[in-house]
């Protein structure tokens, strides 16, 4: 079995006992990403890096200095700023911007001694359930049916794609509003989005900022323990990070759970949700149930308008955050005609710059912040947002531990499928994981089974805020009861 097959525990115990060396650990990695040119998923790589990281690793090792993480190899989302290395966030407008600095989660990282292999694939700046908005091109999922070439789901789809496919052994992520938790589902690996406010969003290039939280993409549980630990922290360079403790998340997973109540929400129930999903999620809560869990049905009454205050809030704050990107300071600007004046340069970069889907939501952000409709949509969207996170807060209120939905509304569906004239269609995909952004919560998507056409399926767990312990265990469980070890079929 190659290392680069290895769950990040695994690998820890074997780098511990001097089974393997890092160096060798992140060779078995790069070979697997030359290898894997064809998902589209690592976009930048850094194997100068990696291999001076893993040395450095291999010192501290042996020195017996060495945290969890070290000599981990991993990808890193286009999202996170790194030192000298491109971080375009998968769009034109940033081409050629190597940042002087490296983001919060990044430095907690190395310092840790982990290793960077190179960027990942992303929709662009992290707007699309497809992966298919990226100026690399798409990502693709390694699973494949029928010859069919597969979303690995986005914004997080290359982290995914690279996860699943063994070419790193663990990836960042980020999630607005589901882009963690759905590629996870669709390619069959373990993905969590912390409680706003655990992980730094510093560095990590904004999309929506009240609504942007890092996270890992793992093998397993218990590696998103382990790597979530060390992503974790107060920054006092984020003001919205939260100062407080970071509990130890791997020695949660005791793998008990009587007693706990879990929730099911009775308005996750849609209409013409497939056989398949419905039957996923009753098997998970059976499966909850058998390990002592007594199972509750509870009423989050606001969620039908989650998907509409979303898709006003975050293009909101996408419309005022991507206004730094003009062509003046970093990355791109437009080639100019005599004549042309600066209201001239900032139109020609900002069209050439940014793909149509950025376009489409800095305008619709732009209109519901405008002057005589910032009531009727944007404050009235804040509203409802109070509302879905006080249903929350009520349901935990009465002893719900977690609460157990599905994670999307569909298996991995294939790329160009959706990205038909109705954008709307693509917006669908994240109806049941925006809830947990728009309340600040933390959510976990876990592999639980395979669907008729042998795609994988995920179940999502919401869990109490700065709770990830609890929740991280809720998932051991379920994960050990589900025994989802199916992985793709090698064609790349």
């Amino acid at each position: 079995m190659s290392a680069n097959t290895w769950t990040i525990a695994a690998a820890r115990d074997a780098l511990r006992k001097g089974e393997i060396s890092a160096t060798d650990l992140t060779m078995s990695c790069l070979t697997a990403i030359d290898a894997g040119d064809a998902l589209g998923a690592f976009v930048h790589k850094t194997p100068e890096i990696a291999l001076e990281q893993a040395r450095a690793a291999d010192a501290r090792i042996k020195a017996g200095d060495a945290p969890a993480m070290c000599g981990i190899p991993l990808g890193i989302k286009d999202l996170f700023c790194t030192k000298g290395v491109p971080s375009q966030a998968a769009s034109n407008i940033l081409r050629g911007f190597r940042p002087e600095y490296e983001s919060t989660v990044t430095t907690k990282l190395f310092d840790a001694g982990a290793v960077m292999l190179g960027k990942l694939n992303m929709d662009e700046f992290a707007m699309g359930s497809s992966n298919e908005t990226s100026c690399y091109g798409n990502a693709v999922n390694p699973w494949k049916v029928d010859g069919r070439t597969l979303t690995p789901g986005g914004s997080s789809g290359g982290s995914a794609a690279a996860v699943a496919a063994d070419l790193c052994l663990a990836a960042t992520g980020t999630d607005t509003g589901g882009s963690i938790r759905q590629p996870a589902a669709f390619t069959g690996i373990v993905g969590i989005k912390p409680t706003y406010g655990r992980v730094s969003r510093w560095g990590i290039v904004a999309f929506a900022s009240s609504l942007d939280q890092a996270g890992p993409m793992t093998k397993s549980v218990r590696d998103a323990a382990i790597f979530l630990q060390a992503m974790s922290g107060h920054d006092p360079k984020d003001s919205t990070s939260a100062d407080l403790p970071v509990p130890d998340f791997e020695a949660a997973l005791t793998g008990d759970i009587r007693g706990k109540k879990i929730g099911l929400p009775r308005e996750y129930r849609m209409d013409g949700m497939p056989a398949e999903i419905e039957k996923l999620w009753s098997d998970g809560a059976a499966m909850l149930k058998d390990a002592g869990a007594e199972i509750v049905d509870i009423s989050l009454p606001h969620t039908k308008y989650a998907l509409p205050a979303y898709y006003v809030i975050a293009p909101a704050e996408a419309s005022s955050n991507l206004a730094r990107y003009d062509g003046v300071r970093y990355g791109h600007r437009a080639t100019l005609s005599a004549g042309d004046g600066i209201t001239e340069m900032y139109e020609k970069t900002r069209a050439e710059g940014f793909g149509k889907e950025v376009q489409r939501r800095v305008m619709i952000g732009t209109y519901v912040l405008s002057a005589g409709f910032y009531d009727a949509y944007y404050n009235r969207a804040r509203k409802v947002r109070a509302l879905i996170k006080r249903d929350f807060e009520q349901v935990f209120a009465a002893g719900v531990d977690a609460i157990l939905t599905p994670a999307t509304p569909s298996a991995a569906f294939g790329l160009g499928e959706m990205s038909s004239a109705d954008p709307i269609e693509m917006y669908l995909n994240d109806v049941f994981t925006v809830t947990v952004n728009l309340a600040g919560l933390p959510g976990v998507a876990v592999p639980v089974g395979l669907d008729k056409q042998g795609l994988p399926l995920g179940l999502q767990l919401i869990g109490r805020p700065w709770e990830e312990g609890a929740l991280l265990n809720h998932a051991y469980v379920l994960e050990r009861a589900a025994g989802f070890v199916a992985k793709p079929q090698k064609w790349w």
